[in-house]
């Protein structure tokens, strides 16, 4: 068992009412039948294709052979099968070929495969991504050249921001476009490194969505454009190089059976790419896709924290170790490991932590289809509130799964350190998701910087309103009365510790107001996870007090309640350390200087 459909249902049907989505002409023909044979569909293909290469592709990592990386050789049926299946296409539009399938059971499914096997999830959903910018700000000539390709999974899509001394800081970027004779046409010189899927023999093209300055635009960010720079350029002749070449392959941590390709463009002068949309708006072009991409990273987390949370469940109730803490007779058989209250915390602690960020990512998922197939006030609301919680759904699931994987490697003690079990593989997968698609001290002065300032404050007051409606439905329930007064006092202080540091802002010192910003976005995401956990204790309590429910229900609703009651219990009293640290004067980190290391 690598994830729990039940859970996964449970917060479609039960907690977001997903089949209401409906109700909006976008997703009229869909229903809660056609949201389960997509659900049913990825667990097969998941299940299938994807586990059983978990462990082959960790072990077997791509190589770069004469020029070309080699991967895995079951990533081409893979890729084959999401291009026949429509699975890269699958929310766009019908007249584009897609399915109008909303986001969240996109997002859903994906999460299915995640779980299943990461490293071979990612190749067709970059591509997703790097066709819905052409899509969205492409010429007509480009769609038609490279979307229904890509769509097919014949071409991989990338992302090609970051450069040797750029990582983070695009706007420092020197890849640079010089135009041609032909409008729309540029020759492209310089390097990209971390390009995940930049390079592999799995598909017959790479269509790079590339970052780069033309000569003579504006410094810094406002002066970087987004071009389509294929690795493969069409001709009379069919695909010929574009000199684009692999000058390496990195060797990671984890994640190993996706290539990350260190690329070189244009070393014989001879490298073409097409400008998308107009000249000196690439950043704000690809801010569209790395948003939409940090919601996945966090469900790429929460997926690895669930595979590793349902291995080490399933050794904790095979493994026989010690007996009850008040039987001293070692005649008395073992008892399993399961048994014993502090196995118990390490379950619950990841138990709370993957449930409630797949909760709070699939709220976020929710939100974007809103916002996409809306208008008015629904649709501004929607838009604004997602953008407020993206931060917090990519970092926190990012940093607690680096967590919640080692607790599981805890649980099997010796032999989670080991590679005969998974969840070794599972921890290293997990650590670069605090790493990609912006870091965690880039979320936080995100939050802290943007999110909680804009439009005057009103993305935040949103965010206390949805907070506020939960906590009134917990408190109709005795059981939860005590939850919610805890959440609603957490959330008091959470706006005490905002103030406070809105305060030192107004005073211009920028440097002390932003310093722990990474501390403000660990609270927050806290607080946001308390609120889902308690939104799905206010219906699983609900169903428990239902003669209806069945009997084997009520132990998927009471495990609910109990990661609810752990994390309130152990998680969300750290907002009271957190918010002391915030709000004293002690500028440590700003005063130390470099030299005292």
């Amino acid at each position: 068992m690598f994830y729990s459909k039940r859970n996964l249902h449970f917060n479609l049907y039960e907690v977001l009412q997903a089949q209401e989505l409906n109700k909006y002409a976008y997703y009229e023909d869909h229903s809660a039948e056609t949201f389960d044979l997509v659900l049913e569909s990825a667990e097969q293909i998941a299940e299938k294709m994807l586990l059983p290469l978990l462990t082959e592709m960790d072990r077997d990592e791509p190589q770069l052979v004469n020029g070309r990386i080699k991967v895995h050789e079951g990533m081409k049926p893979i890729i084959k099968k999401f291009g026949d299946d429509g699975w890269i296409n699958a929310t766009f539009s019908y007249d584009e070929g897609g399915q109008q399938l909303p986001g969240l059971i996109h997002n859903a499914a994906a999460f299915i495969f995640q779980a299943a096997n990461y490293s071979a999830s990612v190749f067709p959903f970059l591509t997703t991504g790097a066709a819905n910018l052409i899509r969205t700000f492409g010429s007509e000539e480009l769609k038609a050249t490279f979307l229904e390709t890509m769509f097919s999974g014949k071409w991989q899509g990338t992302m090609a921001l970051t450069e040797p001394d750029a990582g983070s800081s695009l706007s420092d970027i020197t890849t640079s476009a010089t135009p041609t004779d032909e409008e729309g046409v540029y020759k492209i010189k310089g390097q990209k490194i971390y390009i995940s899927a930049g390079d592999h023999d799995a598909c017959e093209n790479i269509i790079h969505l590339m970052l780069a300055k033309i000569a003579g635009g504006p410094a810094g960010a406002k002066g970087i454009s987004l071009f389509v720079v294929p690795q493969k350029r069409i001709s009379e002749n069919g695909l010929e190089p574009n000199d684009v070449a692999t000058a390496g392959v990195y060797h990671k941590m984890g994640y190993k059976g996706a290539p990350i390709a260190h690329l070189m463009m244009g070393a014989e002068d001879n490298c073409v790419g097409y400008l998308v949309g107009e000249p000196h708006k690439g950043l704000s072009y690809m801010f569209q896709m790395m948003n939409e991409a940090r919601v996945g990273v966090g469900m790429n987390a929460a997926a690895i924290g669930t595979a590793a949370y349902y291995a080490s469940l399933q050794y904790a109730k095979e493994r026989p170790q010690g007996r009850s803490i008040t039987d001293k007779n070692p005649a008395n058989p073992q008892i399993s490991i399961i048994h014993h209250a502090d196995v118990k915390r390490m379950l619950l602690f990841q138990k709370s932590v993957v449930e409630g960020s797949l909760a709070l990512l699939l709220y976020c998922s929710k939100l974007a289809d809103i916002a996409h197939v809306s208008s008015g006030e629904e649709q501004s609301e929607a838009a604004l509130l997602l953008d407020f919680l993206t931060p917090i759904a990519k970092s926190y699931p990012s940093e607690m799964c680096c967590l919640t994987t080692s607790a599981a490697v805890q649980i099997l003690g010796g032999a989670g350190y080991t590679t005969d079990f998974p969840v070794e593989q599972f921890y290293r997968e997990a650590r670069i998701h605090p790493i990609h698609e912006g870091t965690t001290g880039i979320h936080g002065m995100d939050l802290l910087g943007r999110k909680i300032t804009m439009q005057n404050g009103r993305a935040a007051v949103l965010f206390f309103n949805e907070c506020g409606k939960t906590i009134h439905d917990a408190r109709e329930i005795p059981t939860l009365e005590s939850c919610a007064s805890e959440l609603e006092n957490s959330l008091r202080t959470l706006q005490k510790v905002t103030n406070h540091l809105l305060g030192i802002a107004k005073m211009g010192d920028t440097e002390a107001y932003l310093a722990d910003a990474t501390l403000f976005l660990e609270m927050t995401g806290i607080i946001a996870i308390a609120w889902q956990l308690l939104k799905s204790g206010v219906v699983s309590q609900n169903a428990l007090n239902s003669e209806t429910t069945h009997d084997s229900d009520r132990n998927f609703y009471n495990g609910k309640l109990a990661a609810m009651n752990y994390f309130f219990a152990y998680e969300l009293i750290k907002v009271e350390g957190l918010a002391k640290r915030l709000q004293e004067d002690n500028k440590v980190t700003i005063e130390t200087e470099a030299d005292w290391f």
